[in-house]
């Protein structure tokens, strides 16, 4: 199995971190380590599952749908009980939510993110688009 590097890694603050994955299958699993670590330093450990999920989700519809290279995952705390999960690429076509047939075995990313997230959409930029949800729990809340 090849070793993975990423192309840049950072921690922006106490509010803030993002790392720059190549854009193949195996940076999902940096991903969800990123956004499960930033979530146990926070204090957000109840919504490690369904944040390394939606991570995941995101990552594979850019390495599904897109011809970047890289893509730049960040998880901000936006609030005391909110967190934001985002996937930014050099591609401009915004997602859109499947309708799979029942036995299709793909198509559902956007589904399931909708599902977990408390909100979710996507920003268009001059030279990316950025993909994000955002999470609302109090602290600690599954923990006590």
């Amino acid at each position: 199995m090849p070793t993975m590097t990423a192309a840049r890694s950072s921690v922006t603050g106490a509010h803030d971190y993002s790392e720059t994955l190549p854009c193949r299958l195996e940076a999902a699993r940096r991903a969800r380590l990123l956004v499960s670590t930033a979530l146990q330093t926070w204090g957000f450990s109840a919504c490690a599952d369904a944040g390394t999920l939606i991570v995941s989700e995101l990552v594979a519809n850019v390495v599904t749908h897109t011809r970047c290279r890289l893509a730049r995952v960040t998880i901000t705390r936006i609030g005391d009980d909110t967190v934001r999960i985002a996937v930014a690429d050099t591609s401009r076509s915004v997602p859109a939510m499947a309708s799979p047939a029942g036995d299709a075995g793909s198509g559902r990313g956007l589904l399931l993110v909708d599902t977990l997230s408390d909100r979710w959409g996507c920003r268009l930029h001059r030279s990316c688009k950025v993909v994000w949800a955002e999470l609302s729990i109090k602290a600690d809340e599954a923990e006590k």
